[in-house]
């Protein structure tokens, strides 16, 4: 599985960069959305784990220029969110056509369980 991971959290990007580095799997983890849309307009992945609050160029930002750009990669996304968002903002944001909206998923299995269970595979 090929996984884009966008997070301007340096811990959690080590934490998902380690996660990864003994399997078969590969990520490449940025820490803004203007930098992971570049990445995703541009290359092939299987999953796109998106933190949805970021400085300057949030998530909701990156969705609606990745719906412009390239909208067959939004259902690749699920947004990664430590926080408990209301239920009016998830309806938001899986109106731009999401995968899902997830909170943090802190082991390689939730990741791989995520990626088995969306629509598109």
């Amino acid at each position: 599985m090929k996984v884009l991971h966008i997070d301007d959290s340096q811990e959690l990007r080590n934490l998902y960069l380690d996660m990864f580095k003994n399997d078969n799997h590969s990520i490449t983890s940025v820490d803004n959305g203007k930098e992971g849309l570049e990445l995703l307009t541009k290359n092939n992945y299987d999953l796109v784990l998106l933190d949805i609050i970021m400085p300057d160029y949030n998530g909701m930002d990156f969705l609606r220029d990745l719906k412009r750009e390239k909208p067959s990669e939004l259902k690749k996304v699920v947004v990664v969110s430590g926080l408990k968002l209301e239920e009016s903002k998830i309806k938001d944001l899986l109106k731009f056509g999401i995968h899902s909206v997830e909170g943090k998923p802190h082991n390689l299995r939730s990741i791989i369980n995520m990626q088995k269970n969306m629509v598109f595979k």
